[in-house]
Parts: structure tokens; C-alpha cells; sequence
């Protein structure tokens, strides 16, 4: 399900900024990413989850915001997160078909945490997010349970696989095999360390459309190409820092994910649902604050083109990062994706 290989093994490293230790989204400290795949039969499915950090994210949100490219999805939760611009439960990412299941279950999870939720207090805001695993996975099984994803939050660690699990299962990128990557980057501000890190769910772009960072234009073997079909894949793009932002703020941070994509060869086809959602762990608000203000902290906007530049490229290498990590698959009724690799 993975090879073990990243995006930088290969020579595919994006941008002039350098990369934090892991060169994952959990180089933001306190984030987690877990997995559950389903690969058996004809399913090719799963569910991955991002914990912004492992308290109780009820009670303790961080400060949020979702950019959408092009609106072709069936995510949950979005709504509340523009209006309101924090999350307060775990991301998880799954195939179109599963986002109702994955809300239950993120549902369950808060309230096992929170008996007051939708009694004396608010009700609570799942959020998850999908792309369409259809080619190779039988999407109308259903598959993905509720423990599925609770299992996905409950194996979240900082140190975890790329590649063709989780969630990234049965997705396809350009013509090939696609599904979880990650990169990350390190920033200085007034002498701290700080990182900016990603995680996508890859399941987009035309066969024959790809671009490497040299330039060189990379298609699938025939016997996969779909060169001249249209372009109806997604993209999940998640957004971690720990750079104080406001929600504003975040919005135009993650808004240059279009630029990585871009350099990439997508153009958002309309068939395409390409949502990119952030958020900052340095700004988090209490759901039972007892003052009237909360204090935030925001960066200084005269510095915001680093995030700016880190965004684009590590949503590019993160792209890469998948495709280099899936390895080939087949999947439902014998239905193929070769595995990516450099000429």
C-alpha cells in the first residue's frame, strides 16, 4: 500500500525553503494523522484521520478556515467553519459515499467526551471531507464503518504512512496511483522556529497533464492512460501551523494551495472538488470562555509571503509525495492504476 518512498527520496522537492524534520504536517507540533484502510475484494477504501492536537477539541478549538477552489464536493461541515472559523472536532477524510457515516461517528466521538453537547450546551460541527474512490474501490458497498473511523482517530500519531492508505486507498492522481501525502516547511519569525506543514488527499487531474518542478511533462503507461478524458478528480488540501493567525488570515494562506495545483498541471476541472482547509494551533478559543474578550495573537501581515510561498510548495510536493508513495493497484472489476515513477 506504500513503498516507503517520499517525494524527496526522488529528487522531488518543491520550493527554496527547507523542510521540517519529518517533512509531514506533524512537524507543527501536537498534530496527529491516522489511518484505517480498507483493502480486501473489491474494496479499495478507508478513512484517515488530522487531530489539530489531542485534547478535547470541543472544548478547545483552534482557529480555522476553508478556501474552496472549485465546489464539485459532498464535504460536511464547511459552513459553520466559514462562518465561525474555528473546528472543534477531528478532520477525517474519506470517499464521497462515507461522509455521512464519518459524521455519525465524529458525532459519537465528541459527545463521549462532552455529555453537555446538544443538552445544555451547543450541538457540534463534524467535519469531513471526501474525494471519489469509484474507479477502484466499489464506493456502493459502502464499505466504511463508523469504528472505521474511530479507529482513525484513535491510531493518530505523528509519525505515520503516505501513500495508498488510509483515505488515499482507491484515489488517483493524473492517470496514476494517488492517495495520501504530506510535506511541510520551516519558518523564522522574530527568532522562533515555526512550520507550516500539509496533508492532501490526491485523487485529481487529467492523465498526460502532470508536471514535474523541472518542467518535464509525465503521462501514464497507455494501457492506463485516459489522456483527453475530462477532469473530474478532487483534492483535499490540509493546512497546519503554529504561526499565530487569524481566521482571515488562514483563508489567504491556504488560498495559494491553487498555486502548488497549478504548477502541477490542474486546472479544476468542472468535475473537480478541490477544498483546501487550515488551521493554527498557536490560536485556540475555550467553548466555555467566561470573559467578554479573547486575546489572539496574529502575525504581522508585512511577513505573511513566507506562509504564502511554504503553502505553494508544500501543497505541490505534497501532491508528488503521494504519487511517488502509492505504488501500482488494481482495484474493482480488474480496473488498474500504474504506479508513478521518474523517467
Amino acid at each position: 500500500m506504500s513503498n516507503g518512498l517520499r517525494a524527496h527520496n526522488v529528487g522531488l522537492s518543491c520550493g527554496r525553503l527547507r523542510p521540517g524534520a519529518r517533512n509531514s504536517i506533524a512537524d507543527v507540533p501536537g498534530v496527529l494523522v491516522g489511518h484505517t484502510t480498507l483493502n480486501e475484494g473489491d474494496i479499495r477504501a478507508g478513512v484517515t484521520a488530522v487531530l489539530p492536537h489531542d485534547d478535547n477539541l470541543y472544548r478547545l478549538k483552534p482557529v480555522a478556515a476553508v478556501h474552496v477552489l472549485n465546489g464539485f464536493g459532498k464535504s460536511a461541515g464547511l459552513v459553520q467553519v466559514h462562518e465561525l472559523g474555528v473546528i472543534e472536532t477531528p478532520l477525517l477524510l474519506t470517499n464521497t459515499l462515507s461522509v455521512g457515516t464519518c459524521c455519525t461517528a465524529l458525532v459519537r466521538h465528541a459527545i463521549a467526551r462532552n455529555p453537555d453537547i446538544g443538552r445544555e450546551t451547543a450541538t457540534v460541527n463534524p467535519v469531513v471531507l471526501e474525494c471519489n474512490d469509484g474507479w477502484l474501490n466499489d464506493i456502493q458497498a459502502l464499505a466504511v464503518t463508523e469504528q472505521d473511523a474511530h479507529a482513525a482517530i484513535s491510531s493518530a500519531s505523528s509519525d505515520f504512512a503516505v501513500g495508498s492508505v488510509g483515505a488515499g486507498c482507491g484515489m488517483s492522481t493524473f492517470g496514476f496511483k494517488g492517495g495520501i501525502g504530506t510535506a511541510s516547511r520551516s519558518l523564522d519569525f522574530d527568532g522562533g522556529r515555526f512550520h507550516l506543514g500539509v496533508l492532501v488527499l490526491s485523487n485529481f487531474g487529467r492523465a498526460g497533464d502532470l508536471r514535474l518542478p523541472d518542467g518535464r511533462q509525465i503521462a501514464p503507461p497507455k494501457q492506463t492512460d485516459s489522456t483527453g478524458l475530462p477532469e473530474k478528480g478532487s483534492v483535499i488540501i490540509i493546512a497546519a501551523t503554529d504561526v499565530p493567525l487569524s481566521d482571515r488570515q488562514i483563508k489567504r494562506v491556504i488560498r495559494r494551495s491553487g498555486v502548488g495545483l497549478a504548477r502541477l498541471g490542474s486546472f479544476w476541472g468542472h468535475g473537480s472538488g478541490d477544498i483546501a482547509l487550515g488551521f493554527s494551533t498557536a490560536n485556540i478559543l475555550s467553548h466555555d470562555e467566561p470573559n467578554d474578550f479573547a486575546r489572539l495573537d496574529i502575525l504581522n501581515e508585512s511577513r505573511i509571503d513566507l506562509l504564502f510561498e511554504a503553502m505553494a510548495d508544500t501543497t505541490q510536493e505534497a501532491v508528488l509525495d503521494a504519487l511517488v508513495a502509492a505504488g501500482p493497484m488494481r482495484g474493482r472489476a480488474g480496473h488498474h492504476r500504474a504506479g508513478f515513477s521518474t523517467p
